[in-house]
């Protein structure tokens, strides 16, 4: 007597299932992807701030000496070889108090670490390699400081005018502190508008201070 095979439709406990993803997984994906933006950007903060800062005050310090000396001189080789001085002076002022600022913040921070006993050793190596970098932040700013100064020399250097001359100046700083304001609100992820504004107005005012100033001073034989 032949016995008739009923097909057997019970799924096998080796097959494959589709994958089920509740809200809790979805919004700890979500959570972690923010937590992965942020702390890019902490990252960034380092060398950013130290390069911005080093480009907006080659820009500022550059400027403002030339436009001062050009309140009471009027040749361009004196407003020239003032502006030069100006950049390298500052070029390794702001190196060296970068570099000492810099590092200061990681002695702390390295001491600081080493007095966690119950740190791991491979969290202890992660922990350092989020500690600043004095070098790096020495060399970006010195970099940038020269970047910003050279801005309002070049453009000045081959003009014999003086009204030309200044008005030069006051034109390059003010196209470039819209682009520094743009640039670290951008990198940053800051509002554009305000961080150049707020660039632009900042420059102006160190401008005409000095330059008011110094005519004033240069005026009364102070």
């Amino acid at each position: 007597m032949a016995v008739t095979q009923v097909p057997n439709n019970t799924p096998s406990l080796e097959e494959p299932r589709s994958p089920t993803h509740t809200s809790s997984d979805i919004e700890g994906q979500t959570k972690q992807a923010l937590v992965v933006e942020l702390f890019d950007y902490s990252k960034r903060a380092q060398w950013l701030r130290a390069a911005v800062l080093g480009a907006n005050d080659g820009l500022l310090s550059t400027a403002s000496l030339m436009m001062g000396v050009g309140a009471v001189r009027k040749d361009s080789k004196t407003m020239i070889l003032t502006g030069v001085a100006g950049l390298f002076a500052g070029a390794c002022s702001m190196a060296i108090g970068e570099f000492v600022s810099v590092y200061s913040q990681y002695d702390i921070e390295m001491a600081q670490i080493e007095r966690e006993n119950n740190v791991l050793a491979n969290d202890l190596e992660s922990k350092k390699e989020k500690l600043p970098n004095p070098l790096q932040a020495a060399v970006a700013s010195a970099l940038s400081f020269t970047v910003g100064a050279l801005m309002p020399l070049l453009g000045a250097a081959f003009i014999k005018d003086y009204m030309v001359r200044l008005g030069v100046v006051i034109g390059v700083a003010s196209f470039a502190l819209i682009g520094f304001g743009w640039l670290g609100a951008v990198l940053g992820g800051a509002a554009v508008v305000k961080s150049s504004i707020r660039m632009l107005f900042g420059g102006w005012m160190a401008m005409g201070i000095t330059f008011g100033l110094t005519k004033l001073i240069g005026t009364t034989g102070l």
